[in-house]
């Protein structure tokens, strides 16, 4: 389990590694270019149930800690999707990883 911290004070949010490292993949690709824009998610019921949402701003710090020692392979379908709903009025969300094409 990976965590995404975010501003300053920071916020911290565990995610597995796996869906960490495709958000890693958009939010860095779209803060490199100077786009701002929102990143939701929900809570378990373990954790509460709920949801929250933030604004990514290429001004505020940001971090990806992954537990595991290798990075995996991403699935290029899933990030296309993830970039479509980064785009999107209603930003960025974790959903299903759809099947790899390759």
């Amino acid at each position: 389990m990976g965590k995404f911290i975010y501003g300053t004070p920071s916020i911290s949010v565990d995610f597995d590694d796996r869906v960490l490292a495709h958000l890693k993949a958009v939010i860095l690709s779209k803060v490199r270019r100077g786009e701002s824009f929102s990143f939701s998610w929900e809570y378990t019921v373990a954790t509460g149930s709920g949801h929250s949402s933030i604004w990514i701003h290429p001004a505020i710090p940001l971090q990806f800690d992954f537990v595991g020692g290798r990075e995996p392979r991403l699935n290029r379908a899933w990030i296309e999707e993830l970039v479509r709903l980064s785009n999107s009025p209603a930003g960025l969300r974790v959903i299903p990883e759809p099947p790899d094409p390759a």
